[in-house]
């Protein structure tokens, strides 16, 4: 086969493809569903989906770069956890109509590639979402992160470290971090990084105390410093799959760096809110959207 013809038969790019049309799902927002923003070598490609507002006329809109939990092993991109499936309209209809922009994006799994890969996605979404910010009517440049679970890790190291060569892009103005695994080195809660049976060592190849190295890498508290952008910690205190010594520790190390944090240990909640009432699952999601607001207004 030619060149010629491979390069015909080949999909446009995702920097340069035409973007879906928009479906009018909520009042007052428009949503792309699952636009391409990355092809990484060998592997499936990445997508995102873009809820709206309504077309703006006073500029471009800020935005929330969202990244879904599941253990690093599964989960989809428009998932909020467990307790916001049922919410009409949905949490990122909500935060479209409040006037910013939420990207729900993909990220390779651990059984596809190990980290630092999905790190590597966000980045390239944040490039994407920039390098196409004109013709969305997004301002990247007040991007807040919002993960929950090991998309809350991710949020944190994509807040904490910067970019990487390739993925230049705005830093994040802030993070919203829902019971996020901060520490991959240390023994918390019943988990041993001693295990090779864990998600952190399918996320890393290995168990982390067999790879300190990588394991420190991947850890947020390993990168708190002065200037990191202001973070929202909410964990429940009674989590029984990620401790919330994880939002503590990293609540710990921002402060000693000096670093803005907000930390809230929410009374009898599990993991993903379970436990919770639904009136303390809509005052932390009503919470974690006024922080947002606070950042980016």
């Amino acid at each position: 086969m030619s060149a010629a013809l491979r390069a015909l038969i080949a999909a446009p790019a995702p920097e340069v493809a035409p973007l879906p049309p928009a479906a009018h799902c909520a009042p007052g927002v428009r949503l792309l569903r699952g636009v391409p923003y990355a092809v990484p070598a060998g592997a499936r490609p990445l997508e995102l989906d873009l809820w709206l507002p309504e077309e703006a006329t006073d500029g471009p809109v800020p935005l929330v770069l969202y990244v879904h939990g599941g253990a690093w092993r599964i989960g989809r991109r428009d998932d909020m956890g467990m307790r916001l499936r049922d919410w009409e309209p949905g949490p990122f209809a909500r935060i479209a109509a409040a006037g910013i922009a939420v990207a729900c994006v993909d990220y390779r799994l651990s059984g596809e590639a190990h980290f630092p890969a999905p790190l590597d996605d966000l980045r390239a979404a944040r490039h994407w979402l920039a390098l196409r910010s004109a013709e969305l009517g997004i301002d990247t440049a007040r991007t807040v992160v919002w993960g929950e679970s090991a998309g809350g890790h991710l949020a944190s190291l994509l807040a904490l470290t910067g970019s990487a060569p390739g993925h230049a892009g705005p830093a994040p103005a802030g993070a919203v971090i829902w019971y996020g695994p901060s520490d991959l080195t240390a023994a918390r809660g019943g988990w041993d990084p001693h295990d090779a049976a864990t998600p952190e060592a399918a996320l890393l190849g290995a168990a982390p105390a067999t790879v300190p190295d990588l394991a420190r890498a991947a850890s947020p508290i390993t990168h708190a410093h002065a200037d990191a952008p202001p973070f929202l910690l909410v964990h429940g205190d009674a989590d029984t799959m990620v401790a919330g010594g994880h939002s503590h520790a990293l609540a710990a190390r921002l402060k000693a760096a000096g670093a803005s944090v907000d930390l809230w240990s929410v009374p009898g909640a599990d993991h993903g809110w379970y436990g919770a009432s639904d009136e303390q699952v809509t005052e932390i999601f009503t919470r974690s959207l006024a922080f947002v607001e606070r950042l980016v207004r």
